[in-house]
């Protein structure tokens, strides 16, 4: 009888428990046995039963079957996928039909047959393994619905990124864990969904998280997933990410800023290759291929502790540097076009390009927020500019602000300094809210918190 699993039999009489426990033992997984039905709630949430052989008679009414088909649909209210074998001493057609019809999955009479039994049971289990398959590969639809499955592509011909994208040409066969390093706005994203295309999982699912979005306290919920109940607003069952990656690649982005906890948590699924959801005892085996970015410096974090060497070991089979938009010359000029171009069909523009003295000026610029901030420059240009070419008035970049030689009263005023410093953080950033974080030495959410206090 395979596969095995794990079966919960309820019946009134104890001769029949021993009796089936000692039967069943060396096919199943593990088995529990109970005479009451008052406890199906316990241990349907805490076995999570593959199949339940349930009794249809017990002694308040011997033959009519009721009480069985009032647990059946006490086990479907908790579990509506659950596998359920009616068993009875006083078989018949129309009880047979009414436990089918009430969301029985099979039937079998009392004395069992012991070949018959194990293969109904064999069956069950299987039907039950193959309803948890189908329930795993529709989360998996659900999480990648609205994904673009379109093909990514580099736009840039400066031997920078031609090395990129050697690199990901050279890694088409390999599931190696990879690290991809930039600053932000260079497309580390996009690099890692051209990893996944080129990869042996090119077929399987991609699930992004960005751990730089994520509250600590959701950080276990969100990787892992959890039980109904497990939390007050636990009102069903959830998979984790990683669980609904399993088969594919999981791509985690801003990992730099994962507290020290949630470091260690990461650490133990990616080495044990298995997860445990919130509110749940046994574990999940996953398979996932791991890409991960971030812009920060690892190394120079693990030498002052606040990220875990042994974590980096792990994640950084291969890195990948990504690198920033002012080093990639000319791809400036191509890149800007390919956005025009983008931006003419999207806002149904007729704009035919660039003057020479704009290409000019995008030259000169540093492009601190890098690609990201090309993007967002070239969109403003194409929805404010009414001209048949693109000019150098069409484009504004922040200019830097002249200091003042001597201090006055209000640059003394705490809450003023704060404003402009933390407006100059988002100038310089282009408006990228995790380096504005970074320059200002605190975190996103402390920024988002700030930016609510200050009105901005």
């Amino acid at each position: 009888m395979e596969p095995k699993g794990k079966i919960l039999i309820i019946d009134d009489n104890e001769d029949v428990l021993f009796a089936l426990n000692l039967l069943l033992e060396p096919y199943a997984d593990k088995i529990k046995v109970t005479t009451q039905p008052a406890r199906i709630e316990h241990f349907m949430t805490t076995l999570k039963p593959d199949v339940v052989l349930l009794d249809m008679n017990f002694r308040r009414d011997a033959i009519s079957g009721q009480e069985g088909f009032d647990c059946l649909k006490q086990i479907l209210a908790i579990d509506p996928q659950a596998v359920v074998v009616f068993m009875t001493a006083y078989a018949d057609t129309d009880k047979a039909v009414r436990a089918i019809k009430a969301g029985a999955t099979d039937f079998v009479s009392k004395p069992w047959e012991k070949e018959k039994l194990l293969a109904t049971l064999s069956s069950a289990i299987k039907l039950s393994l193959s309803r948890k398959e189908v329930g795993r590969l529709q989360e998996q639809v659900l999480a990648l619905k609205g994904d673009d499955e379109s093909l990514p592509e580099l736009i840039g011909t400066s031997p920078a990124m031609k090395e990129v994208k050697e690199t990901i040409c050279k890694l088409s066969d390999t599931d190696a864990n990879i690290l991809i390093l930039g600053e932000n706005g260079t497309g580390k994203d996009l690099v890692a969904r051209m990893l996944k295309h080129y990869s042996p999982r090119r077929n399987e699912t991609f699930i992004t998280i960005d751990l730089g979005s994520i509250p600590e306290q959701l950080f276990e919920s969100e990787l892992f997933g959890y039980e109904k109940g497990a939390f007050t607003d636990a009102r069903k069952a959830k998979p984790g990410r990683m669980e609904v990656a399993s088969g594919g690649t999981l791509f985690l982005d801003e990992i730099g800023n994962l507290s020290l906890p949630m470091q260690a948590k990461l650490l133990t699924a990616i080495e044990k290759r298995k997860i445990v959801r919130l509110g749940a005892v046994d574990p999940i085996s996953i398979d996932v291929r791991l890409i991960c970015a971030t812009n920060s410096d690892l190394r120079e974090k693990t030498n002052d502790g606040s990220f875990r060497q042994d974590l980096l070991y792990r994640i950084n089979t291969i890195e990948l540097h990504i690198p920033p938009l002012r080093e990639r010359g000319e791809d400036i000029i191509l890149l800007a076009e390919h956005f025009l171009s983008l931006y003419n069909r999207k806002y149904r523009k007729e704009i035919r390009g660039l003057t020479r003295e704009a290409k000019a000026k995008l030259m000169k610029y540093a492009w601190p927020g890098n690609v990201r901030e090309l993007q967002h420059t070239l969109e403003r240009a194409v929805i404010l500019s009414e001209h048949s070419m693109l000019r150098p008035d069409d484009f504004l970049f922040p200019s830097a602000r002249s200091e003042k030689s001597e201090e006055t009263d209000e640059e003394l005023n705490l809450e003023k300094l704060e404003r402009r410093t933390v407006e100059r953080a988002l100038r310089v950033s282009g408006g990228n809210m995790s380096r504005a974080a970074e320059l200002l030495g605190i975190t996103r959410f402390t920024l988002y918190r700030k930016l609510e206090k200050l009105g901005l």
